[in-house]
């Protein structure tokens, strides 16, 4: 496993991989492992800086987040889950074919090992507010407000 520290708008984000994957994206986590300079994290930094800069909706970067099958279910739900747009955590347990697991979902989101491409940023409570997110609720808001000034500006 390789470690790459990229500076985002939002602070550092360790981005961690393999020859193949993607494993992980974490916030505030400084760099202890080697960087290796391969073609996937060449990728996954133009992508970041694309989506960044408003560029792009969607990433298409081979991930492997490592957790239960319920938990890579859940981050596989979390990315139909389109860029601007935010689903309640009731919405995506249905989505999983299991309306009363809200809480579980909460918990995968928790565990999400692949912030900002896998998008737990998106899932909010039922009643439209924001709640919870590993990287800190300002960095929260701030991605939602990002995605939807790009959508407005794409809409004009």
């Amino acid at each position: 496993m390789f470690e790459f520290t990229y500076n985002s708008p939002i602070g550092q984000v360790l981005i961690t991989y393999d020859d193949l994957h993607i494993l992980g994206l974490h916030f505030d986590r400084p760099q202890t492992r080697e960087y290796s300079h391969n073609e996937l994290i060449s990728s996954c930094i133009r992508q970041l800086d694309e989506y960044f800069q408003g560029n792009i909706l969607n990433f298409d970067l081979p991930l492997n987040p490592i957790g239960t099958d319920f938990r890579r279910a859940a981050w596989l739900a979390l990315q139909t889950i389109p860029y601007g747009e935010t689903r309640s955590y009731g919405q995506m347990a249905a989505l999983l074919g299991n309306p009363k697991a809200s809480r579980a979902v909460g918990g995968a989101n928790n565990k999400n090992p692949i912030s900002i491409i896998i998008p737990c940023h998106r899932v909010i409570g039922a009643d439209g507010k924001l709640v919870g997110y590993g990287g800190g609720m300002e960095r929260k808001i701030w991605l939602l407000d990002h995605e939807k000034t790009i959508i407005s500006q794409k809409q004009k």
